[in-house]
């Protein structure tokens, strides 16, 4: 399905750093994630879970957030740019947060990934800025609390993939799984 949707910018970083810089291009490899990016891996990377079970499936190899809860949260006051809050890919035009457990994102020439769940916030985005954590945070209609910091996947087709490159959205058979915290 053709959603219009687009890369804004592409971010990486070889350290566990909290921000990522911005680049002209990233490379994601089959089933690793972003090359030359500290989350890349088989199995996970970010520290809490290492420290957890460090041979848990790696389901946040790539770390997508829409373009436009930037602009929400610099209506807010906050300033806040892409790879700032830790993504891997920025993108706008696909409601990411709306998408169900198992979509292909087709980004660029030949890149897939599959989304895996939700990004949970954590602390470090109040020490990168103070409120943002709560920012990223929200309540439904039934008070539910709804993550609004991104979501997670998993590289299924590698390709380079750069600001401007389409993204198609392609939604898994079957009835939708709800997105869950990974």
């Amino acid at each position: 399905m053709s959603t219009g949707a687009v890369v804004v910018a592409v971010s990486r970083s070889g350290g566990h750093t909290f921000s990522k810089p911005n680049a002209h291009a990233i490379r994601l490899l089959a089933g690793l994630g972003v090359e030359d990016d500290a989350h890349m891996g088989v199995t996970v990377k970010h520290r809490s879970r290492v420290a957890r079970d460090p041979s848990q499936p790696n389901l946040r190899q790539v770390h997508l957030i829409h373009e436009e809860l930037h602009d929400e949260l610099r209506a807010q006051g906050f300033a806040v740019r892409a790879g700032d809050m830790g993504e891997n890919v920025t993108t706008r035009g696909v409601d990411l947060l709306g998408l169900p457990t198992g979509t292909l994102l087709r980004i660029g020439a030949s890149a897939v990934v599959e989304v895996t769940g939700l990004r949970n916030p954590c602390a470090q985005l109040d020490r990168f800025q103070d409120g943002l954590m709560k920012a990223v945070l929200d309540r439904d209609e039934h008070g539910g609390l709804v993550r609004k910091a991104g979501v997670m996947g998993v590289v299924l087709a590698g390709g380079e993939v750069r600001p401007g490159d389409p993204i198609e959205v392609e939604l898994p058979a079957g009835p939708p799984r709800r997105l869950e915290v990974v």
